[in-house]
Order: structure tokens, then sequence, then C-alpha cells
């Protein structure tokens, strides 16, 4: 049952590797293939990080101009002046808060009026 091999004690049944009987040519193009989906995964990574370099220098840009804008804003408002910007953006607010005021008298007047008739 046992067979001596190189030195080494075999025991019959389905253990173990074969031995491979793969054509050699068959191989080669295996690893060909494999070659050239890593070569593909590798373009499309560096397609992707590039991308991605890209869109986050785009957005440092945009970052930085706005900080440019708001240290004008700061420097005008040093000197006294007050940007046509941020009067929008005050007058605005001040609208807003009108608005939620007149809708919260609103509201309030609806339910003291539900609250005191019976």
């Amino acid at each position: 049952p046992f067979q001596v091999v190189g030195g080494k004690v075999k025991k019959p049944g389905k253990r173990g590797r074969k031995p491979a009987k793969i054509d050699l040519k068959a191989k080669l193009e295996r690893s060909r293939q494999s070659a050239r989906e890593c070569r593909a995964r590798k373009k499309l990574r560096y397609q992707y990080l590039e991308e991605l370099v890209s869109s986050r220098e785009r957005a440092i840009c945009a970052l930085r101009e706005e900080l440019e804008m708001y240290k004008q804003w700061c420097m005008a408002m040093d000197q006294g002046k007050i940007p046509s910007e941020i009067k929008a953006l005050l007058t605005g607010e001040e609208q807003g808060k009108a608005q939620q005021n007149s809708t919260k008298l609103a509201k309030a007047g609806k339910t003291e009026a539900n609250s005191s008739s019976p």
C-alpha cells in the first residue's frame, strides 16, 4: 500500500497536489493576461487619484478666494466701512427675524383664541 519515492513514503489516495501537467503555453498566456489586468487596474487607480487631487485643488482655490474676500471685508470694516454684502446679509436676517416673529405671533393668537373659547 505504501510507495517509496525519493526517500519519502507516499500514501495512496487523493491528498495533496498532483504534479502539474499544465501546458507551458497556457501558463504563459494566463500570466500575460494577469499582467494586463494588473496594469489596467493600476491605470484606473491612478486616474481616480488624479481626479481626486484635481477636485481637492479646485476646492482649495475656492476656499482661498473666500478667505481673501473675508479678509477684504475685515479690512474695510476696520476702516469704518461696511461692505454691501454684509449690509445685505444683515438686512436679510432682520427681515427673516421679522417674518419669524410675525408667524409666531399669528400662531400664538390662534392658540389663545382656541383656548379661551369653551
